[in-house]
């Protein structure tokens, strides 16, 4: 599958408005109640956590499906993460990108979407093996931040900058750490760049954390 249709693929896979699907078979608009936000947090915080569960599912998994087709279509699958050919690298990652980007900007709801966590997540997760690792460390991160702060935008800020922060510690433990960071640039950039834009689109939830004033959850 040409890569051009690759993307295309993933923004409208991204796009999909899971979180306003699944409130608008309750005869709920998402976006009037709670943050307003579409995303698993606000879906959970108004319907239940199940749903919230279930919307988390969803969305990660459009943002995983593409990126496993992708991976597939192009033999990357399984590659070791320095082993890739360095146009494969930015290509496939671009894959993941759109999908995000369809999730936080889907033309369904107006252009508006969730913050990015688990479409990023799922995303990143499925590029087997390159960011898998990564992605997975970033959730224990997510867990334990939850846990200790009870705050799911601070743990998700957190997790965001855990997957870059994983790259570089795996190519530093490589022998040949040049060879290995000059393979890693591409992941370093792009989960960089996803981690600068999750906390642009958290930006809200950290000036109410900062002033003391952003909810917590119950764990």
């Amino acid at each position: 599958m040409p890569w051009p249709v690759l993307f295309i693929f993933a923004f409208l896979a991204g796009s999909v408005p899971f979180g306003f699907l699944i409130a608008m078979a309750k005869r709920i608009d998402i976006r009037k109640h709670g943050s307003g936000n579409i995303g698993a947090t606000n879906v959970g915080r108004v319907l239940g956590r199940k749903w919230g569960f279930l919307c988390f599912g969803l969305d990660a998994a459009k943002g995983a499906i593409p990126v496993l087709v992708a991976g597939w279509s192009h033999s990357l699958l399984g590659v070791r993460w320095d082993a890739l050919a360095t146009d494969e690298t930015w290509l496939w990652l671009g894959v993941a990108a759109a999908a995000l980007l369809g999730h936080m900007y889907s033309p369904w709801v107006g252009f508006k979407g969730g913050k990015g966590v688990a479409t990023g997540f799922g995303g990143l997760v499925a590029m087997w093996t390159p960011l898998t690792l990564p992605a997975l460390a970033a959730l224990i991160v997510w867990v334990i931040a939850v846990k200790a702060l009870r705050m799911v935008s601070i743990a998700s800020l957190l997790a965001a900058f855990a997957i870059p922060a994983a790259v570089a510690i795996r190519a530093a433990l490589l022998d040949d750490r040049s060879a290995a960071f000059r393979a890693a640039t591409p992941l370093l950039i792009v989960t960089g760049a996803i981690a600068i834009l999750v906390v642009w689109k958290h930006r809200s939830n950290l000036a109410r954390a900062i002033r003391g004033e952003e909810r917590k959850v119950n764990v």
